[in-house]
């Protein structure tokens, strides 16, 4: 991706980028394939999830085609500044990563489906990188939005690495945290592989599948 750096620590708080108040852009009210809205309210009964797992163009697009996924956006998320720009995120001063926000029907779709498809598609071992995507920003990360999906992300984690470790790989680096705030990413990374479809954002999966019961 452009503006690609090479930062490869975490800021602290006091040598973050101090961020805005509000969103200095806007973004489209509708999602280019899905048709469904980007902000608002989220549908009674509905769940969020929100992950990182390197470059969010390609990434976006593979939650937007499981059945029961309502809604995807691309943001930024788990660092200290408020309200970043693109810029900003890839010059490693806001702690942020580039991450999918999922909102999902999950009486078509469960969490741990969607936890299946994050392993399945990048390689979480990679620590603050996914391929030639250097810097914080790629690292592998699960923002959780409730107690629950803290412990569901955390047996798969555990059941995931018994499975790299069979196949040769090293520690998975994934981070599991809280989500503090999410900040939706500018109007033109939204749906970018629906408005370019030969933009370049390559897959960095292991090939490791999951197990098929955790």
């Amino acid at each position: 991706m452009i503006f690609s750096r090479t930062k490869s620590e975490l800021p602290t708080a006091d040598k973050a980028l101090p961020g805005r108040d509000s969103r200095p852009f806007s973004v489209p009210a509708r999602h280019e394939v899905l048709g469904t809205p980007l902000e608002g309210p989220v549908p009674d009964g509905f769940g969020v999830a929100v992950f990182g797992l390197g470059c969010f163009w390609g990434e976006e697009k593979t939650f937007w085609q499981i059945p029961g996924v309502w809604s995807t956006s691309v943001g930024y998320a788990g660092g200290v500044t408020r309200h970043p720009t693109y810029e900003e995120v890839c010059g490693g001063r806001t702690g942020h990563a580039e991450v999918v926000r999922v909102v999902f029907d999950p009486a078509k779709v469960s969490y741990a489906d969607l936890l299946k498809v994050f392993w399945e598609h990048h390689d979480p071992t990679q620590g603050m990188r996914q391929g030639n995507d250097r810097g914080t920003q790629y690292r592998s990360v699960i923002l959780t939005t409730s107690a629950e999906q803290r412990e569901e992300a955390e047996r798969s984690r555990a059941a995931y690495q018994a499975q790299l470790t069979k196949a040769g790989y090293g520690e998975i680096t994934t981070s599991i945290q809280p989500l503090d705030e999410y900040f939706f990413a500018e109007e033109y990374h939204q749906q970018y592989l629906a408005k370019n479809p030969y933009g370049y954002c390559p897959l960095h999966a292991t090939g490791v599948s999951f197990p098929q019961s955790v």
